[in-house]
């Protein structure tokens, strides 16, 4: 059973299906899932269906892929965090607001901030705020120690 919790960000979910993206980082991520649980907010399962539906429509994968990718990214360990729209609205959109951030990548980072949980995404500019806010970056044990 996982040990521990990190925040998934989309990015390196569709990382792990488009193999023009595909990044050690987000590999050493989806290797860890043995020993650790992803947390996501509610948008995330959204946000990855649309990415390879996208993809599918830029003709940078098929059909047959989004099924493939859609039931594997299911049968990971990943909890949806659960919160009210109310708490939700009341932290995400000041959240996003301050660092000039969609509601949708505020919403990752407020789950990280909210549990102290650290935080896997491939994107820069959240990397950023993360720290800014306090948040780690989410280093899986397979990993060599990032900077």
């Amino acid at each position: 059973m996982a040990d521990s919790r990190f925040v998934l960000d989309c990015s390196v979910a569709l990382a792990w299906c488009f193999v023009d993206e595909q990044d050690p980082y987000a590999l050493e991520v989806l290797t860890s899932f043995g020993e650790a649980t992803a947390v996501v907010p509610p948008i995330w399962a959204s946000e990855v269906c649309n990415g390879l539906l996208m993809g599918e429509r830029r003709g940078r994968s098929t059909e047959a892929n989004t099924i493939k990718w859609l039931s594997s990214l299911g049968s990971l360990p990943i909890e949806v965090d659960a919160t009210d729209s109310s708490d939700f609205f009341a932290a995400v959109a000041p959240l996003a607001r301050a660092h000039g951030l969609t509601s949708y990548d505020a919403s990752y980072l407020e789950v990280a901030a909210r549990r102290s949980l650290p935080f896997a995404t491939l994107e820069l500019r959240l990397r950023k705020v993360a720290a800014a806010l306090g948040v780690g970056i989410y280093q899986p044990k397979t990993a060599k120690r990032r900077k």
